[in-house]
C-alpha cells in the first residue's frame, strides 16, 4: 500500500471502468456477494469489487450497528468511494465518518476514539507512515533528526504529553482530518451527477434495497454473485451481471424519497 500522504484521494474521473461505469441512468457499481469470504474469517457478505483486493476491507451484509441505520456496506460506497476517499487507510476512514455522520447523524467521535486507542496509540497506521499522520503540534515534540520505530516514537510522546492527553490530540487531529475532506466529498458527489443533499435519502435506499437483495442471497443459500448497483439522484436498482442467471434477484428498485 502507497506510503503517500496524499493517499487518501481519489480523482473521481481517474476510477476505472471496471470499478465505476457513468451511465445514461446513473452510477454503475460492480460488486460481489460470496457466503465466504476467503479472508480468515470466512465473511459471508458483498464488496464493491475494488475493494476485492484490499486486505483490510472485510465483507459486510445488510446489519446496521446499533447507533447508525445503514451497513458497512452502504458507508463503504458512499462515504468512501462515491465521495473520492480511498477504500482503506485511517485518514480516509477519518474523512469518511464525516460524510457519515452528515447522512445518518451519527457522532464519529467514538470511532475516532477507537481508532486511537486501538492502532494509533499502538504505533500503528493505515495508509501512510505514522510520521506523516501526525499533527504538526506532536512532530514538533520530537527530536529534529528522529530516527525512531514507530513504536518508539509513539513512547517518547506519551512521556512527553501523557497518554491521556497523546489520546486527546490524537482524537481532535481525527475531527481535523476528517473535515479536511468536506469539500472533495461534495466536489466527488457532483462530478458523478450526484446531488449532496441527498446524502441521507440515497442512503436509505440503498439500504432498504441491500436488505432485499441481502436476504435473498442468505435464503437462496447462493454461494456467490456477481452484480450491479446503479446509483442516481431518483432511484437505486440492483441488477445481475451478464454471468449470473438468478432471475428472482435481478431488477430491484428502490425509490429515493
Amino acid at each position: 500500500m502507497s506510503k503517500s500522504l496524499n493517499n487518501s484521494f481519489r480523482n473521481i474521473r481517474e476510477y476505472p471502468k471496471a470499478f465505476l461505469q457513468i451511465s445514461s441512468n446513473g452510477i454503475r457499481l460492480p460488486v460481489t456477494y460470496k457466503k465466504s469470504w476467503d479472508d480468515g474469517f470466512g465473511a459471508r457478505g458483498w464488496k464493491l469489487d475494488v475493494t476485492i483486493d484490499d486486505p483490510e476491507i472485510i465483507a459486510s451484509t445488510r446489519e446496521t450497528g446499533q447507533r447508525i441505520n445503514t451497513s458497512v456496506f452502504v458507508h463503504d460506497i458512499l462515504d468512501h468511494f462515491l465521495s473520492g476517499f480511498g477504500v482503506s487507510g485511517h485518514r480516509s476512514e477519518a474523512m469518511a465518518l464525516i460524510q457519515l455522520a452528515k447522512r445518518t447523524g451519527s457522532d464519529p467521535e467514538p470511532d475516532y476514539e477507537q481508532m486511537v486507542k486501538e492502532d494509533i496509540i499502538n504505533g500503528r497506521v493505515n495508509g501512510e507512515s505514522l510520521i506523516t499522520f501526525l499533527p504538526e503540534q506532536l512532530k514538533d515534540l520530537l527530536p529534529s533528526v528522529c530516527e525512531m520505530t514507530d513504536g518508539e516514537i509513539i513512547s517518547y510522546l506519551k512521556q512527553k504529553v501523557s497518554e491521556k492527553k497523546l489520546r486527546d490530540i490524537l482524537v481532535e487531529h481525527f475531527f481535523t482530518l476528517g473535515e479536511a475532506g468536506e469539500k472533495h466529498a461534495i466536489a466527488s458527489w457532483l462530478t458523478l451527477g450526484l446531488e449532496p443533499k441527498k446524502q441521507t435519502e440515497i442512503g436509505l435506499a440503498l439500504q432498504k434495497l441491500l436488505e432485499v437483495i441481502d436476504s435473498r442471497v442468505e435464503e437462496m443459500k447462493i454461494e456467490e454473485l456477481k452484480g450491479l448497483i446503479v446509483i442516481n439522484n431518483e432511484n437505486i436498482t440492483f441488477t445481475l451481471q451478464e454471468s449470473n442467471r438468478v432471475d428472482s434477484i435481478d431488477g430491484y428498485q428502490i425509490v429515493v424519497a
